[in-house]
Parts: structure tokens; sequence; C-alpha cells
């Protein structure tokens, strides 16, 4: 793997400044994704523009990762179109965002190393003391001397949250961040998203955890069988989901 794949933001502050437009609105339009015969994105319309946390729930094989990817350049469509405030998807684009992956990649070389690389090569300060402040929200400056590759899957997260971080995105994507992890690391890694939010980055999060859709949402776009059927205000959602899909699926019922 090439190292500079997991960065994808660009220095600069999380909101817009300069020369450099905002991101928002993410506009989707008609998109469809096919593979292996099988459609996963099926005619997707969504618009996503408030600040804030997004959050994106759904039934296992709704799609919501595919999504994720294609919003972030990751994946081509097999149709339709995707535009952050019009503009289509760019190398400029994509390094002003971020992007979490389930299972975090570290590089095998310290904690440090991890996040210096990460700084360096956005031409940021990459020094001791730039390295630390930047290992700090995530309660991970006294690690910086301990091999990445020893982390536990709480750690790893972490280290992953706070380098996409400390490239100031404009848009922090994160993809079931905290899956099978433990209670004090879910904890942890829910105060990065929270920190993320305070400093005006717009966070978009998959998740199936209910009770994590309820603490961090301010919206919630529901997807099931590769469409979306209502992105709502997250209080609306939970105490007035507008499909019976979303219904189906808040009940803890089978959705099929």
């Amino acid at each position: 793997m090439d190292e500079r794949a997991f960065i994808s933001p660009r220095p600069g502050q999380a909101a817009a400044r300069g020369g450099e437009r905002p991101l928002l609105p993410l506009d989707v339009s008609g998109l469809v994704y096919e593979k292996g015969g099988q459609r996963i994105i099926d005619a997707l319309d969504w618009r996503l523009s408030s600040p804030g946390i997004s959050v994106i729930m759904g039934p296992n094989g709704a799609g919501k990762s595919v999504l994720l990817r294609l919003v972030h350049g990751l994946l081509r469509p097999t149709a339709g179109t995707i535009s952050w405030n019009g503009q289509a998807m760019s190398d400029d684009l994509r390094r002003r965002q971020g992007l979490v992956f389930q299972s975090p990649v570290v590089l095998r070389r310290t904690v440090g190393a991890n996040m210096r690389f990460a700084l360096k090569l956005r031409g940021l300060p990459h020094d001791g003391a730039a390295i630390a402040a930047a290992l700090a929200p995530a309660g991970l400056a006294a690690l910086a001397a301990r091999p990445a590759g020893v982390l536990s899957g709480g750690e790893r997260q972490r280290l992953a949250m706070a380098r996409a971080l400390a490239l100031s995105p404009q848009v922090l994507m994160l993809d079931e961040p905290t899956v099978s992890l433990d209670p004090a690391s879910t904890a942890a890694v829910e105060a990065l998203v929270a920190t993320a939010r305070g400093r005006g980055v717009k966070v978009i999060l998959v998740t199936h955890d209910i009770g994590q859709a309820r603490r961090l949402a301010d919206d919630v776009t529901f997807l099931h069988r590769g469409r979306v059927f209502e992105t709502t205000p997250a209080a609306k959602f939970f105490n007035e989901p507008a499909s019976e899909a979303a219904r189906t699926y808040l009940d803890g019922r089978i959705l099929l």
C-alpha cells in the first residue's frame, strides 16, 4: 500500500478560508453503483447542507459504506452525479476531506512517526511539539514512542482520527469507527467526534449503533436497499420516523 493513501485532507482551517470554497452542500443525484451484477446503490438522491454530525443508518447491506466511498471519490459510480458545492470530485476536494475506516490503517512505525509522516506530507510543522499537540486530543501523546502495531484497537482508531484531524479537514467521514470496541474506547472515539464538530468540521458518520446515533447525530439519513428513505433532524427521526422501514429498524424488527 502507498503510505500516502490514508491521508485525505490538506492543511488549513476546517471552515473554508482565503479563496477556498466551502464543500457543502453535498448533492447526489440518480446515483447508481453496480458490482458483480449486483446493484448496491440504486438511483439514490441525497442532499446534505447543514453543519454538525450527519449519521447514516440502515441494515446490513443497505449500501452505507459504499455510499461513503462514492462521495469521497474512492469508488466511481456506475451512473449519476456527485457534487460538493457545485464542484465535481477532484484530487483537491478529496484532500480537503478525511476518511477513517472501520479497520484503521497505521504505518509500521511508532505512533509519533505515524503522525510525523502525515504532517510532513502536508507541509505542516512536524517537530516533537507539533506531534505531541496533534496526539493530545486523542490521549496518545504519552505513547508517541510506542510502535503503532502494538496498539489496541481503540488506540489505533484514536490515532487514525487524530491524524485526520491534525490536517484540518473540512469534512470528516467515519465508517463504523467504534465497531467491536469496548465501552471506554467507544467513549474516547466519540469524544474525538465531538471535538471535530466543535472545530467546525462537518462529520458524516456511518453506524449501526442506535445509542451512538442518539448521542451524536444532528441529523440522520436512513438507507435501505441502496436508496435514501429519509434525511431527518435527529430528534424527529428517533421520535417520529417518516418511513415504515425506519420504524421497523428502530423497533429492532427484521427489515426485509
